[in-house]
């Protein structure tokens, strides 16, 4: 069976919903249950069997550096900088990817608190993504499973296991598999991946697989307080 063996880690951005947390710290390093959000989302990665992954960095990249050389992760890290500007979702994971022979990527946003049941819908969403021969799919979750009952929904997810826009009665969870070929029309470097699943959503190629458990997505400082109560 085929399998992806490289991960990415977008955490290049400012986190400014999570201020004045983030004045200092970048979000990625900010901790729930005396762990952060970047080290938990390694350690999903670590445990679903990858051990390589890519980390984009920007905005207070020397704390999220100076992290992972202290830290002693069972796998190899790379951090690549976004560059002069932040290049946005899009744009950094065009930047990570062309550093990497790879072809098929996990993308990972350390927002969500990940925890290992997330590793058995993960592996079927892969075997899934495999079997259908497809180039973009996401791990959505019904908007009743969110934590964060504010959040809005992204896409509807019909038969076939396709993405568009109608309903909107399921949220991005923050996970997807990705395809080096999908950024074959574009030409600029900073630009949202929602320019990515948009044409694919037009064309019904964009993919989803559902997730079951319970999503908790740190927002914003709202959130964040409330899930450090917790």
């Amino acid at each position: 069976m085929e399998k992806i063996n490289t991960a990415l880690i977008l955490c290049a951005g400012y986190g400014k919903r999570l201020n004045p947390l983030t004045l200092k710290t970048p979000k990625p390093l900010l901790k729930l249950n005396n762990i952060s959000l970047l080290e938990n989302t390694i350690n999903l990665i670590n445990d679903f069997g990858i051990k390589n992954i890519l980390i984009n960095t920007y905005y207070l990249k020397e704390q999220i550096e100076e992290f992972i050389n202290k830290k002693n992760f069972n796998c190899k890290i790379n951090l690549i900088e976004d560059g002069n500007s932040i290049l946005d979702t899009g744009g950094g994971i065009l930047n990570l990817i062309k550093k990497s022979e790879s072809e098929n990527f996990f993308v990972f946003n350390p927002d969500t608190i990940w925890s290992k049941q997330y590793i058995a819908i993960i592996r079927k969403m892969e075997i899934f993504y495999f079997e259908n021969k497809i180039q973009n799919i996401l791990l959505v979750v019904n908007k009743s499973k969110s934590f964060d009952k504010n959040l809005k929904g992204d896409f509807n997810l019909e038969s076939k296991n396709i993405l568009n826009y109608k309903e909107k009665n399921f949220i991005y969870t923050g996970c997807q598999i990705i395809n080096k070929k999908v950024f074959s029309i574009i030409n600029k470097k900073s630009f949202s991946i929602d320019e990515i699943w948009n044409k694919l959503v037009n064309e019904n190629k964009l993919y989803g697989f559902e997730s079951l458990n319970d999503f908790v997505h740190v927002t914003d400082i709202e959130i964040f307080k409330k899930l450090s109560k917790n």
